[in-house]
């Protein structure tokens, strides 16, 4: 202890009496830099963002898992129904995905913008477009789950004049935001420009990143369509007749997703949860299971496990008493989907031909609506390594917009957020009365929002208050968020 007294004070001494106009090169600590570099935010921030969006491993936080994904009725629960399956949430579940999402996620993507902007330390567009991209993924993501959020003036708490009460944008606004930054993506974003690295979804290749910039924008537009129609068609035929402009999805290959891996912590989510942390609370829902058994879709093998040589589920919201009797007699959750190394899926060729479907059907777009729907089910089919059956589209039938987002919602298992999103949007696809033994929360109401979290009551009040107002209801998960067409 005394020699680190006595070395302190020698070092003292030498920095008093040292040359000042050497004192910034000489308090300079190599072991702890005050920038951390693009090639390290970017994966940190894809992985917690994803990871939250995927699954989230922590129990009581598991977004995917115990909200969307149940709600959706892929799942049910065989015992905790309180968790999720019966529309009950805890405080967790909205404070800590809206925490992680600003600060883990937007908050890097936008340290990126700033440093690889005009004017930053280290120019890069590449990084500065694959930030912007993400950066409006999240905030898209985090729009649909609560409506009105901090936006325009969010992540400014670092600025020269820093704003630590951000006001709230409109969802309309915040979609009119992250449209125009996906747009301005795709022209910074250079094909043999400079490289990026540390890019966990696409190891740098910059055509994919454009594929997406512009695929997620057709998804956005689209989903605005019914309150913005001619705004979001002037989008649509601005990307779709300019394919070198404005490249899209064309194959899996350019699915948009995290490659997860078998080293903790990068590996997948669910499989933390089902597998290493050995819980074994969810099996699927009856609702999923009788639509796949009924159109004798071979995803189902793929998406659940068999129980004497049958797929079968059990229904949503059952009380723990009745639930925990199907443990063994209903399907488990998909080997395929609980193993270290499957991907994070954020978003796939088969939902950009579907949502092309959709919008040929709605007089958005021009083009043939049969031929975009089944480019969207063969290429769910082959993400699996499956084909489609020979007899499928038969059994489907005529292509008509129901038809449409019930396939979307097959499609869509796994990705239960944008599922929910889409439900809420459309009231597709219709699902089945509810049970009779099931007890739900929430007024039996299936949530159409999430609340917002206790620190914004705290922090933020008066910029909440009238971002709850913009929403046009009370905050909680009965009031519909703007884009809802019903």
């Amino acid at each position: 202890m005394k020699k680190h007294t006595l070395l302190s004070f020698i070092l003292a001494v030498f920095f008093v009496t040292s040359c000042t106009s050497e004192f910034d090169k000489m308090n300079v600590d190599p072991n702890n830099p005050t920038a951390i570099g693009a090639q390290y935010l970017l994966p940190y921030a894809m992985e917690k963002s994803v990871d939250r969006y995927w699954g989230g491993s922590t129990r009581f936080e598991r977004l995917n898992i115990d909200g969307m994904m149940l709600w959706m009725q892929y799942f049910t629960r065989n015992i905790y129904s309180n968790e999720g399956d019966n529309y009950g949430i805890s405080p967790a579940f909205y404070n800590n995905n809206w925490a992680s999402f600003y600060n883990d996620g937007m908050l890097n993507f936008q340290r990126i913008i700033t440093e690889s902007g005009t004017g930053g330390k280290s120019p890069n567009t590449n990084y500065e477009g694959v930030a912007l991209v993400m950066r409006s993924w999240l905030f898209s993501v985090t729009t649909d789950l609560w409506g009105a959020i901090p936006y325009s003036e969010a992540l400014k708490g670092t600025v020269e004049t820093p704003i630590y009460t951000p006001a709230y944008d409109s969802q309309d606004k915040v979609y009119e935001g992250i449209l125009n930054d996906l747009k301005l993506a795709n022209e910074k974003l250079v094909v043999g420009g400079p490289g990026v690295q540390g890019d966990i979804i696409y190891a740098g290749n910059i055509l994919k990143w454009k594929k997406f910039a512009n695929s997620l924008r057709l998804r956005l537009a689209n989903r605005q369509a019914a309150k913005k129609s001619a705004e979001s068609r002037a989008i649509m035929k601005e990307i779709l007749s300019d394919a070198t402009k404005y490249p899209i999805f064309v194959g899996n290959e350019d699915n948009a997703i995290v490659k997860n891996t078998a080293t903790l912590p990068s590996n997948n989510e669910w499989h933390q949860v089902m597998i290493r942390d050995s819980r074994t609370d969810w099996n699927i829902s009856s609702t999923l299971a009788d639509k796949l058994n009924g159109l004798g879709d071979t995803r189902i093998t793929i998406y659940a496990n068999p129980v004497g040589g049958k797929y079968v589920g059990h229904p949503n919201g059952l009380p723990d008493a009745i639930a925990t009797t199907y443990l063994s007699s209903s399907s488990t959750i998909g080997n395929y989907f609980v193993r270290a190394e499957t991907p994070s899926v954020i978003m796939t060729l088969s939902e950009l031909n579907l949502i092309l479907a959709e919008a040929v059907l709605d007089g958005d777009i021009t083009g043939d609506a049969k031929t975009y729907f089944e480019k969207g089910i063969t290429a769910s089919f082959e993400q699996y390594g499956l084909k489609v059956p020979a007899d499928y589209f038969t059994k489907v039938g005529t292509v008509t917009r129901e038809k449409v987002l019930d396939q979307k919602w097959i499609a869509l298992y796994g990705v239960g957020v944008e599922a929910w999103t889409e439900y809420r949007r459309t009231g597709y696809p219709v699902l089945p009365a509810k049970d009779p033994r099931a007890v739900f929360e929430n007024d039996g109401i299936l949530p159409t929002r999430l609340p917002y979290p206790s620190t914004e009551y705290s922090l933020n009040k008066a910029a909440l208050d009238k971002g709850i107002a913009l929403n046009g209801g009370a905050d909680n998960m009965k009031t519909k968020l703007w884009w809802a067409e019903k």
